[in-house]
């Protein structure tokens, strides 16, 4: 068959491409079904561990297995995501519920990351077992083929709570997201009992028994307000905020805040952000009630231990925590779950009608697999029971039988054909016998032991039970009230064996006012030792040590606070510190790392100069590079807003050597020990994002190290080659020529 070029739009193919991976990425791979409360993958995991049959009272299990069963039978997507996802359900800070009991390193609240798979093992929780997983023996939801059509998986879990508010969920797909919060067990289960006995409840109302999110890090929802317009539309913001403690230190001690719940959104790095923080606000001098900070968390729970001074003011340091740091911070909202196929945000009362229709499909499913089964067990206990009263006719058929087919064909039909009777009023009865396949074929099935008297008695209690079995079945399927009774009394039982105590309170807290002391503009003096600690100094403080100062030192700007440092890097880049973020020291106190107050990096690159803009911005500087390039700027070309841009372009190889304010002339020196000195009147002056021209005709081997600026009357004595060099001594030269070499020497 030849091959045939199809002519289409190109727009049209991408338009049709883009729309199908986003479809698939939305209802596959980031957002939960609104059924389950479950993303595919998370679903997958469970399923799986089921299949391995990983149950809470069996050992534990290696992850690397779990996670190899669930890539290479249900999600081809890849261990990493997969083992992140068994991760986070066995993390009982982050769900409301943990479905996974997991066994080894599994991370932390801190941050810290689980031990790899190959370390690690998991079993599922008894609360999965029970309440996600039961019941799947029958029928109760539909199974599709999966990837490769190998085997089946389940399109939803049967899970019995709304696991969407139970455990919340998080995801980001392609053009939305979704993010619910928590909420409590018991909480939950009541609101939809509530719902379920009354349709027309109102949101408020359901709030009442459920006042809002539960989060298992516990804190504080600031904003309770709000939560009536949040859970009607489905969007909205939380303000969350950790629980703070005060403690009266005892004799001689400092008194301390103790943070003993965090907001949700500081799992992970923000506990040690938040620390960082704190100790930022002390430095600035934002505080000075702050004497230590420590983490004294452990498995029992979440305990930041600030210190405070004496007479230290509580309440207006609890407002700077709640402002200054992620002490308080915001959760959005945004109900976002697939119901029948699409993408759909819904408010608390809709999402808890879909859980509820969700519930009768999977009752009215449940309870016909069970009338079935519960029917064709009374059918058979039905024949074995009459079989019991007619057994010396039924033993005289087998035995006068040839084989088993004749045998069932006399039982099910009354055919004798063939079969040797010792009695011929037998024969008469045995052609009136008419037992169904399955009564059949459990008679000829029977043990004998089961012809005593108490078995026989025991066969009759069984048949009574599957009798009412059948009547109750009938009636949950006919009548909606037994249904809706039958869901209820399993919500009882689970909420009963698994409910837990809210840990998180919900409030309207008064808004956090910090007013920070005013700013107060003044001479400071900033120095940088040749280590790169840089701090600043009171202008009286560095007079009366101005001598030692200066000998420690190798950066020394008086400036005002309001200033920003500008630092030029061999790398040519220009990173900016403003002043005021330098802490104010004593002189004998360490600084601290530029590296801390900028982008500067001193594992990556290196100081060449640092300048007060204020002192450069009516200025001209010239640059010089290890290549033999120079070139003059104007100061005013550094004033930004940005922490770190180009000050100059480089070739490929080159540095950054030197960047000086202009004087008269120039002296360059090499490596090799050669010197220039020429006029800077021959330097032009151009753009900051330029290479420059050649100062110095440099031979393959050589490169420069170092500029002097001078004038005519300067004594600058440098050595090279062993030698001395008066650079007022040297001859003038042009730019770009090769300069002098001085010999080596003693």
């Amino acid at each position: 068959m030849s091959d045939q070029i199809v002519k289409t739009e190109y727009s049209e193919v991408m338009q049709k491409s883009y729309i199908d991976y986003a479809m698939s990425v939305i209802c596959a791979r980031a957002l939960p079904d609104a059924k389950d409360g479950l993303k595919p993958v998370q679903r997958r995991v469970l399923y799986a561990m089921n299949q391995l049959h990983t149950d809470s009272d069996k050992p534990h299990r290696k992850s690397a297995r779990i996670v190899g069963d669930t890539m290479g039978k249900y999600h081809p997507h890849g261990d990493s995501s997969i083992y992140e996802t068994l991760v986070v359900l066995a993390q009982e800070f982050k769900k409301g519920m943990a479905l996974v009991d997991g066994h080894g390193n599994f991370g932390s609240i801190e941050g810290d990351g689980a031990a790899a798979m190959r370390y690690t093992e998991a079993r599922l929780q008894k609360f999965a077992e029970d309440v996600y997983l039961a019941d799947l023996d029958k029928d109760i939801v539909d199974f599709v083929p999966n990837f490769d059509e190998t085997e089946k998986e389940p399109v939803v879990l049967p899970v019995r709570v709304p696991n969407l508010l139970v455990n919340g969920a998080e995801g980001i797909a392609v053009g939305m997201a979704t993010s619910i919060p928590t909420h409590n067990l018991g909480e939950v289960i009541d609101a939809v009992m509530a719902y379920m006995s009354k349709n027309s409840v109102k949101t408020e109302e359901l709030l009442e028994i459920m006042p809002g999110p539960d989060f298992p890090t516990g804190g504080i929802v600031a904003n309770k307000s709000e939560l009536k317009d949040i859970y009607e539309t489905g969007t909205g913001k939380l303000k969350l905020r950790g629980k703070i403690e005060f403690e009266k230190g005892k004799s001689r001690g400092h008194d301390k805040l103790v943070i003993t719940e965090i907001p949700y959104t500081m799992i992970g790095a923000g506990i040690s952000k938040f620390m960082s923080d704190v100790v930022e606000l002390v430095e600035n001098k934002v505080t000075n009630d702050i004497v230590d900070i420590s983490n004294a968390s452990d498995k029992d729970g979440v305990r930041i231990v600030l210190e405070l001074k004496k007479g230290a003011d509580i309440e207006k340091l609890k407002n700077m925590l709640y402002k200054k740091t992620k002490l308080e911070d915001t959760f959005g909202v945004n109900m976002l779950a697939i119901a029948d196929g699409r993408p759909e945000v819904m408010g608390l009362k809709k999402l808890i009608k879909y859980y509820v229709d969700y519930q009768y499909e999977l009752c009215k499913r449940k309870y016909k697999t069970l009338l079935k089964k519960a029917k064709d067990d009374k059918e058979i206990k039905e024949g074995l029971i009459k079989a019991t009263n007619i057994i010396d006719l039924i033993i005289e058929v087998i035995r006068g039988s040839e084989n088993k087919t004749q045998c069932k064909a006399c039982l099910m039909r009354g055919d004798t054909t063939d079969i040797k009777f010792k009695n011929p009023e037998s024969e008469i009865m045995a052609s009136n016998l008419n037992f169904s396949e399955r009564q059949a074929q459990a008679i000829l099935d029977l043990r004998l032991a089961k012809l005593i008297g108490l078995e026989i008695k025991a066969l009759e209690k069984e048949y009574q039970e599957l009798t009412d079995l059948i009547a109750e079945y009938e009636d949950i399927l006919k009548n909606k009230r037994s249904m809706t009774r039958t869901i209820k009394n399993d919500l009882k039982a689970i909420k009963k064996a698994y409910a837990k105590e809210r840990k998180t309170t919900i409030e309207d807290g008064e808004e956090a006012v910090f007013v920070e002391n005013e700013f107060v503009e003044q001479e400071v003096v900033f120095i940088q030792d040749k280590f790169g600690y840089t701090k600043l100094l009171d202008t009286a403080a560095y007079e009366r040590n101005e001598e030692s100062v200066t000998a420690d030192n190798k950066y020394i700007y008086r400036c005002m606070n309001t200033d920003n440092i500008l630092v030029f890097t061999n790398k040519g880049n220009v990173h900016q510190v403003k002043v005021h973020a330098i802490p104010l020291k004593k002189v004998r106190e360490k600084g601290v790392p530029i590296d801390n107050l900028s982008n500067y990096d001193s594992s990556q690159e290196n100081i060449v100069a640092l300048f007060n803009y204020d002192s450069i911005k009516n200025e001209k500087l010239l640059f010089a590079t290890k290549g033999g390039l120079v070139k003059i700027v104007d100061g005013s070309e550094f004033e930004t807003n940005r922490k770190t841009m180009q000050a100059t372009k480089l070739a490929d190889g080159d540095e950054l050597v030197g960047v000086e304010q202009t004087n008269d002339l120039i002296v360059v020196q090499t490596d090799n020990g050669r010197f220039l000195r020429f006029s800077t009147e021959e330097i032009p002056e151009q753009k900051k994002g330029t290479k420059g021209v050649k100062g110095i005709n440099l031979d393959a081997d050589d490169s420069v190290i170092k500029t002097y600026l001078i004038d005519s009357d300067d004594e600058t004595v440098v050595k090279a080659n062993g030698r001395k060099v008066e650079l007022r001594k040297l001859k003038i030269g042009k730019r770009g020529a090769k300069g002098v070499k001085v010999r080596a020497g003693k």
